[in-house]
């Protein structure tokens, strides 16, 4: 599903932020990627979704290489990725209902499709009744729940979470962490990266280590 081949970025001002970097992701799997703030974590996160690409080496997802990926295909290819962000990146002014129907209007479905499959995602993350609400009424807990609907409406083939339960506490951390194993069941890949090491520890899954850019280790 995702394979990164002696992957390195640099960036001009900060310098090298991933070092010959490799890795393979199956379909369906759950992948935790770890290390300190600064190790590379979101940097391969944003490679993965071609929000930046990379220095050197190849990233292959789901058959395609992204470095020879055009910038016309690209929002194509996100069709086929969910994300998941720490701080919600919700629209405020905006109901739960909109929020997650963002990414059906941007790919141009059919209006009675959107709305059920909107609902259908709100209902799997126990959000049905509040679809009228706007996210500034909700808890954080909610407010993630309403990203994670936002990242599955469309049915992508892998979700990429950012530190996903980092402002949450650890009832509500293992509550998403349900939902996302429920998700695996189905066939979503998942890459999640997290800070979380009492969390990682709790589910018994791959892991993949960064250090200063570097892959340090592999485990579960």
């Amino acid at each position: 599903m995702l394979q990164f081949d002696h992957v390195s970025k640099r960036y001009r001002d900060s310098g090298e932020a991933l070092l010959d970097l490799s890795f393979h992701i199956g379909e369906g799997e759950m992948v935790f990627l770890t290390g300190r703030s600064g190790a590379g974590k979101t940097t391969v996160l944003k490679l993965s979704a071609l929000i930046e690409r990379s220095s050197r080496g190849q990233i292959i997802f789901d058959g395609e290489n992204l470095g020879r990926t055009s910038a016309r295909k690209v929002p194509f290819l996100r069709r086929k990725l969910g994300l998941i962000f720490q701080d919600y990146r919700l629209l405020n002014d905006r109901t739960v209902y909109d929020n997650v129907a963002l990414p059906l209007l941007i790919g141009d479905y059919p209006y009675r499709e959107v709305g059920r499959r909107v609902r259908a995602a709100l209902d799997k993350v126990g959000l049905l009744t509040k679809e009228k609400k706007y996210p500034l009424a909700l808890s954080g807990g909610e407010q993630q729940r309403v990203g994670i609907a936002r990242a599955v409406v469309h049915k992508p083939r892998m979700i990429l979470a950012d530190e996903p339960t980092g402002n949450l506490d650890p009832q509500l951390a293992a509550e998403i962490m349900v939902l996302f194993e429920q998700f695996r069941q189905v066939g979503v890949t998942f890459l999640i990266a997290s800070h979380d090491l009492a969390l990682i520890a709790s589910m018994d899954y791959r892991v993949l280590q960064l250090e200063a850019g570097y892959l340090a280790g592999t485990g579960s």
